[in-house]
């Protein structure tokens, strides 16, 4: 969930009721991951910027502030990586923002597949929308309500209504961690529409939130082959289909 300006530390439940115990829960999980939060905050280094936006014939102001919550520059390489060489019809992005526009540049200059994004924010969304017509880009940028997690995760997720059947590429990187430290693990919610060969990639990963939501990935889902790419300091996740 991030815009194309600087984001906020906090975020929007947009009047949905949390449970005091899980906003203490909370907060007394920031205590023990603060250090990699202080990470979360970098958007990688200017010249791996300047790469990013070549290899996509963007302009040099296109992504004009990364950081502050954003995918950093690694993250947003290893998504070019993966359109440019799987060339997937259908992508699906949880939280819009720098990724939205990055993916959907990737699409339309490697094979044209659908980007379909949701975001619990609807100024976000709105945003993000005019940010990618600005660029002459199209994608399903949708407000997707926050509301009951699906399983046995906590936290909220996004209500979208109907969604591709399959998914060849699942982008993670909402919602945000102050929702819950777990909230990114009712993704896997979307797993069973991933088919052979299709790829999960989860921001963040470094994160402690996010390395236990990644150990029970593990032991529920076997038959995707997980690792964790080396490179960049926020930490990615990557799970393909066997």
């Amino acid at each position: 969930m991030t815009s194309r300006e600087v984001t906020g530390f906090w975020a929007r439940s947009n009047g949905v009721p949390r449970s005091l115990a899980s906003r203490a829960f909370t907060m007394a999980f920031a205590l023990v991951q603060w250090p990699w939060l202080l990470k979360s905050l970098w958007g990688g280094p200017k010249t791996e910027k300047a790469a990013l936006l070549a290899r996509l014939e963007l302009a040099d102001d296109a992504l004009p502030n990364l950081g502050s919550w954003k995918a950093d520059t690694f993250f947003l390489h290893r998504i070019v990586d993966r359109i440019s060489e799987a060339r997937p019809a259908e992508v699906l992005e949880l939280g819009c923002g720098a990724t939205s526009l990055v993916t959907a540049r990737a699409l339309a200059l490697h094979g044209g597949g659908r980007l379909t994004s949701l975001d619990g924010d609807a100024g976000f969304v709105e945003a993000t929308r005019a940010w990618l017509a600005s660029h002459g880009l199209a994608a399903d940028i949708r407000f997707a309500p926050l509301g009951p997690p699906p399983g046995d995760w906590p936290g909220l997720w996004y209500q979208p209504g109907s969604l591709p059947d399959r998914i060849d590429l699942l982008l993670v990187d909402g919602p945000h961690w102050t929702l819950h430290p777990f909230v990114r693990g009712a993704a896997e919610s979307l797993f069973d529409r991933i088919p052979v060969g299709g790829m999960v990639m989860v921001d963040d990963a470094a994160r402690p939130g996010e390395r236990v939501v990644a150990a029970r990935w593990r032991a529920r889902w076997p038959d995707f082959v997980w690792e964790r790419p080396k490179g960049g300091t926020k930490g990615l996740l990557v799970g393909v289909r066997g």
